[in-house]
C-alpha cells in the first residue's frame, strides 16, 4: 500500500485537511505501506516557503511522520512536460484557443448537459480528449462507485498554453510515478476524480509509468461546526497552529480527529494512538459530514491531561508558558507543586496560568469578586482566616484544611463564606486551585501578607 497526503501550501493546516494527514497516516501504519508527503505549490501566487513550514511544523507537532518526501510538485515540471507531450504526440490531447464564451456558446448549439469538444489548433492551452462513448466510474471505499458519462464530461484543460501542467494533470502525473494505491482526501475532491482518471487512462495508454491498476479513491465526509454548517473560523479554531496555542495535546487532537467520520465500532471515545493504529480501516468511514465540536475536544483533552504522569505535564506546561512569553515561570521554585495542585482542574495547558498564575506571579485585579466577597461579612470571616492561619501548628494542605474546616464550623456558614473570600484575598480573582492547595503552596508568610492587604485595602 501506498498513499499520499498532498497539502497546498497556500495558508495554515486546517482542521479539515489535518483530519486527512491523519486518515493516510493511520492506513499506512495499519497497513504497513508507505505514505508519501507531496507539497502541491503549483498556485504560483499563494505558495510561500512560510505556508510550507508551517504545514511540516503542524504534522510534526501531530507527530505525522511520513515516508517519503516531501516533494515538491513545482520540481517536477520537466517529467510534467515530457508526459504532456506524450499525450499531445498521441492524441489524447490537443492544444485550443477556445475561451468561456466559446464554451458556452458550444453548449447553447448542443444542450448545457453536452461535454464541450473543441478543434485542435496549432497553440493554445492543452485540453485533454475525453473518449465519445462510455463513462469513467469512480470506485470509492467510502461512497461506493460513482458514475461519470462521457457525453456530460468537457474536455478539461491539463496545461496552460506556456505548456506548465495545471492541477489536475499534475496531480495524476505525480501518483501515477509514485505507484499510489489509495487516494485518501476530502469529498470536495470528487468532481476532480473523473478528470484524473482520465489522464491517469491517457498516460497508461502512451506508455507512461508502469502500474496496471489505477488508485482506489476514498473521499472523506466534509466537517461542520455544532451548528451544521461548513466549519470555518467562527467556530473557533480552525487550524492546527491555533489548536497548538489553545494548549491542546497532540495526541488528544489525533484522538479527536481520528472519531471524526471513523468509528472504532464499540462506542470508545478514548484511544491511544497505538489503538487507532490497530482498529483503523476506510470500510468504517462514514458518508455522513462529521461534527467538529471545540467543547468535546477540550473535554477529550481535559482526560488526557489528567492521564499525564506529574512531572511530563509540568515539562508540557513549561514549554508552553515558555512559548507564551512566561520563561521565567519554569524557574519558580514552587512551579513543580503548582502544576500538581492545578492538573485535575484544567482542560488544556492555556487553562493553567488563568487558575493558576496569580499565586506564582502575584494578585489579579478582579473588582467584581473584590465587591462580591470582601464587603462586611466576608472581611469579617476573613479576619477569622488570618488569626486561624496564623496560629496553625503546620502549614501543609492537611493543617490549613483543619484550619479553615474549623472556622466554617464555629461560624455556621457554608464553606464557600469563608474559602472565597480567603481565595479573592490571596489570588484577586474567584478562580484558583482547591484553596487548602493553593493556601500550602503560598506558604504562611505571602499567605498573610496578601489577607493583610485585603483587610487594609478595604
Amino acid at each position: 500500500m501506498r498513499v499520499r497526503f498532498a497539502p497546498s501550501p497556500t495558508g495554515a493546516l486546517h482542521i479539515g485537511g489535518a483530519r486527512t494527514a491523519l486518515f493516510n497516516w493511520l492506513l499506512a501504519r495499519h497497513e504497513g505501506g508507505r505514505l508519501l508527503l507531496r507539497i502541491e505549490d503549483t498556485d504560483r501566487e499563494r505558495s510561500t516557503p512560510e505556508n510550507v513550514e508551517q504545514i511540516i511544523d503542524s504534522l510534526r507537532w501531530l507527530e505525522l511522520d511520513w515516508d517519503e518526501g516531501p516533494v515538491f510538485q513545482t520540481e517536477r515540471s520537466p517529467r510534467h512536460s515530457e508526459a504532456l507531450a506524450a499525450l499531445l504526440q498521441a492524441g489524447h490531447a490537443y492544444r485550443c484557443n477556445a475561451t468561456a464564451e466559446d464554451v458556452n456558446a458550444y453548449k447553447r448549439r448542443h444542450g448545457a448537459e453536452r461535454g464541450f469538444r473543441g478543434e485542435p489548433e496549432a497553440s493554445g492551452a492543452v485540453r485533454l480528449r475525453v473518449p465519445a462513448e462510455g463513462a469513467t466510474v469512480v470506485h470509492d471505499v467510502i461512497r461506493g462507485d460513482t458514475r461519470f458519462e462521457h457525453v456530460h464530461l468537457d474536455d478539461p484543460v491539463i496545461a496552460r498554453a506556456d505548456g506548465s501542467g495545471l492541477y489536475n494533470f499534475a496531480v495524476a502525473i505525480d501518483d501515477l510515478d509514485a505507484q499510489i494505491t489509495h487516494v485518501v482526501r476530502g469529498e470536495d475532491h470528487l468532481s476532480n476524480t473523473p478528470k484524473q482518471l482520465l489522464v491517469l487512462e491517457a498516460a497508461k495508454a502512451v506508455g507512461l509509468g508502469s502500474r496496471a491498476t489505477l488508485p482506489l479513491y476514498a473521499h472523506l465526509p466534509l466537517l461542520h461546526g455544532p451548528d451544521g454548517k461548513k466549519l470555518s473560523k467562527r467556530h473557533g479554531a480552525a487550524s492546527v497552529g491555533e489548536l497548538r496555542d489553545a494548549g491542546y495535546l497532540p495526541e488528544a487532537v489525533r484522538n479527536y480527529l481520528a472519531l471524526l467520520g471513523w468509528g472504532a465500532g464499540d462506542d470508545a471515545t478514548v484511544l491511544s494512538t497505538s489503538e487507532l493504529v490497530e482498529r483503523f480501516s476506510l470500510e468504517h468511514v462514514s458518508r455522513n459530514p462529521a461534527q467538529f465540536d471545540e467543547a468535546k475536544l477540550k473535554w477529550l483533552n481535559g482526560v488526557y491531561i489528567r492521564g499525564l504522569p506529574a512531572g511530563e505535564l509540568e515539562r508540557r506546561l513549561g514549554e508552553f508558558l515558555e512559548r507564551a512569553g512566561r520563561a521565567d515561570a519554569r524557574g519558580d521554585a514552587r512551579f513543580s507543586r503548582a502544576v500538581a495542585i492545578s492538573q485535575e482542574k484544567i482542560h488544556t495547558l492555556a487553562d493553567f496560568w488563568p487558575l493558576t498564575g496569580s499565586l506564582l506571579d502575584g494578585l489579579r485585579d478582579d473588582p467584581k469578586a473584590r465587591e462580591r466577597w470582601l464587603g462586611v461579612q466576608g472581611r469579617a470571616a476573613l479576619a477569622d482566616v488570618r488569626a486561624a492561619l496564623a496560629q496553625a501548628d503546620s502549614f501543609d494542605e492537611d493543617g490549613v484544611g483543619v484550619a479553615l474546616e474549623a472556622i466554617v464550623r464555629r461560624r455556621a456558614v457554608k464553606p464557600r463564606d469563608v474559602y472565597q473570600p480567603l481565595r479573592v484575598a490571596i489570588s484577586g480573582t474567584t478562580v484558583s486551585p482547591g484553596i487548602f492547595e493553593s493556601v500550602a503552596l503560598l506558604g504562611r508568610e505571602e499567605t498573610l501578607r496578601r489577607i493583610d492587604g485585603a483587610l487594609a485595602s478595604g
